[in-house]
């Protein structure tokens, strides 16, 4: 990632516009008017990817320096997927209330702020007290992007399967912070938290975990899916938990036989598999769909039915930040969720439940819809109606793939070493 200047620099001369003298005026005014910093500054498009590198993908604890390389590649899917400016910032602290008050203390400059690869429990608390006290909108990607993009999976696996979310059961396997985000997006839109069942590594959760009562205070939302899921009191582990139930969604160990064929023949008839660990699936598709599964679902692009959070998170943020919505809702994340499925309505088969990140014009659509649903709420400070949102956001993502395409023809951008 590098910085390159919107402006025409046609002589240095012009410098005495953007910079001194000339810089003053626009600073006086946003001093007399603070609203004014989103139309004189890049704030209204640039979102800040944060994170400790404590609980990098497939990597663990890495520290902020390694993970550095991940955060890039975020702001990259950002500027590529939805024409957002992002800039990746490690912080060389593990302590949530420091990372709490950094967030705080830099979102001046920012129209949003990504929360990224922060392990849990604390992750939890950072996200809950920033979107409580930041007055610009701040989003964990593992979790409110997994829950997003994996809802808008289940939505159309149920379709397909003929089923209602009110009447499912579901097995989550796995209680990080993605499966736990899940659970809370999905139990939101209308899943019925008893009849589902979370397994974590010791197995069932429910009211009899004394070690999770234990330690209620720090892993208060596992100890809230305790009390919450799982009211006939099964017990037992994932074998247990993906008994007669309709659907697993599992964010587990990347492992195949981390899920058993025979455990899927226990579910009900044409049972949803959501195997999504990566870099490899608890099960492989294929021993999934020969032991009965319906809609088999993986993380992994090389497999049908990737459910991938590049395909919701540079839309979502790119319809919050053309209404400069103060937050990202529950209900945007729904709407989200919803324009994915609808976005292969007329294409929709087993293989086929939600888009890929080619699909470029999903990206706007999404984008717009989230971006009505955040007025609709009154979270947002613009409006703005449905054709300019859509113009608008096509126009702009459309823009970063030109600049991308143009850079590569003319050689500012180096071709990979294999094709030199």
């Amino acid at each position: 990632m590098e910085t390159v200047p919107k402006c025409a620099v046609r002589k240095l001369d012009d410098f005495s516009v953007w910079y001194s003298p000339g810089v003053a005026a626009p600073c006086s005014d946003i001093f007399e008017n603070p609203q004014l910093v989103y139309d004189y500054t890049s704030k209204w498009n640039t979102v800040a990817v944060i994170s400790d590198g404590s609980r990098v993908l497939g990597l663990g604890d890495i520290g902020p320096k390694a993970g550095l390389p991940v955060m890039e590649g975020k702001a990259l899917l950002y500027k590529y997927l939805g024409g957002v400016d992002a800039v990746p910032i490690t912080l060389d602290t593990k302590d949530p209330d420091e990372i709490i008050r950094t967030v705080l203390l830099l979102q001046p400059a920012f129209g949003g702020i990504n929360l990224e690869d922060i392990e849990q429990p604390k992750c939890f608390r950072i996200l809950d007290t920033l979107r409580r006290e930041a007055e610009i909108p701040v989003w964990h990607d593992d979790q409110q992007g997994t829950a997003t993009v994996t809802l808008a999976a289940l939505l159309n696996a149920l379709k397909l399967t003929g089923r209602t979310i009110e009447n499912s059961s579901i097995a989550f396997i796995g209680t990080g912070a993605a499966n736990v985000a899940c659970a809370r997006l999905i139990f939101g839109r209308g899943a019925d938290p008893g009849a589902c069942y979370m397994v974590d590594s010791r197995g069932i959760l429910g009211s009899h975990r004394d070690d999770i009562k234990a330690r209620r205070n720090e892993f208060a939302e596992k100890w809230q899916l305790c009390e919450t899921t799982n009211s006939s009191g099964r017990r037992g582990g994932i074998a247990e938990a993906m008994k007669g139930v309709d659907v697993v969604i599992s964010l587990s160990k990347p492992e195949p036989g981390t899920i058993e064929g025979d455990w899927v023949r226990s579910m009900r008839r044409d049972p949803i598999v959501f195997a999504c660990a990566n870099p490899t699936p608890e099960i492989w598709p294929w021993d999934a769909t020969e032991a009965g599964a319906a809609v088999v679902a993986t993380g992994r692009s090389d497999f049908p039915n990737q459910v991938n959070n590049s395909v919701c998170f540079p839309a979502i943020f790119r319809g919050a930040l053309d209404v400069r919505a103060r937050t990202i809702t529950d209900e945007m994340c729904f709407t989200a969720a919803e324009a994915l499925a609808a976005a292969v309505e007329k294409e929709l088969s087993p293989t086929r439940i939600i888009p890929t990140m080619e699909e470029r014009a999903v990206f706007p659509f999404v984008a717009t819809e989230v971006g009505l649903k955040a007025q609709e709420q009154g979270v947002a400070q613009l409006t703005v109606d449905r054709d300019t949102l859509l113009r608008s956001a096509t126009e702009i993502i459309e823009r970063s793939h030109r600049l991308t395409g143009m850079m590569m023809q003319n050689g500012l951008i180096a071709a990979p070493e294999e094709e030199l």
